[in-house]
């Protein structure tokens, strides 16, 4: 098992503001991707992996310029998540890389990113592929950074998709009827 906890400190350099809100988010992802995992046993996810990987999928955010959660880096925020796939890669930790490259929303396709002129590289896929990769997107929505340990609902989730494509909405409907077998969504308030 990698040591998440000094990895998020090193690049928080001192910043304990911005650790503690990507310590407790990183936190509420992983323990909503193992609730979810565990509904799989057929599955035999590794939950090591899962508490790994979205602990490390936001590490990018210490390189960006997002004042309201303490980054003060030079990048925008939509850049995060390939910013935590090179940081990841540099340690040796591909899958991790991939899955913080593509969790923004529920993934970009490069016709999103070419008609929205995000500056995003090309030839990188910044849609989640695996189960792994999905299963931390989709646990990633229920929580923000601003509002910690604050559950949000699937209606407000699905609310909040709507406003990027229908194709973003969709995907996330499709994964919540994979996640909870026969339809038992869990009531957040």
């Amino acid at each position: 098992m990698i040591h998440v906890k000094e990895i998020l400190q090193s690049y928080c350099q001192g910043n304990q503001a911005l650790f503690d809100i990507l310590w407790s988010h990183g936190n509420s992802v992983a323990q909503k991707a193992i609730e979810i995992a565990r509904l799989h046993p057929e599955w035999a996810l590794d939950e090591d992996f899962i508490y790994e990987a979205a602990m490390l999928h936001d590490i990018g955010v210490t390189q960006c310029d997002a004042p309201g959660i303490h980054c003060y880096g030079k990048h925008p925020y939509i850049c995060h998540g390939y910013l935590g796939a090179d940081i990841l890669r540099g340690m040796g930790l591909e899958e991790h890389a991939r899955i913080a490259e593509r969790h923004t929303g529920t993934g970009l396709t490069a016709d999103y990113i070419a008609q929205k002129g995000l500056p995003l590289p090309t030839g990188r896929t910044y849609a989640p592929q695996t189960i792994y990769e999905q299963l931390i997107c989709y646990a990633d929505k229920f929580f923000s950074k601003t509002k910690l340990d604050q559950e949000k609902s699937l209606e407000k989730v699905e609310a909040s998709l709507a406003k990027w494509e229908d194709a973003s909405l969709q995907r996330f409907k499709a994964w919540t009827l994979t996640f909870y077998p026969e339809h038992q969504f869990p009531t957040t308030p």
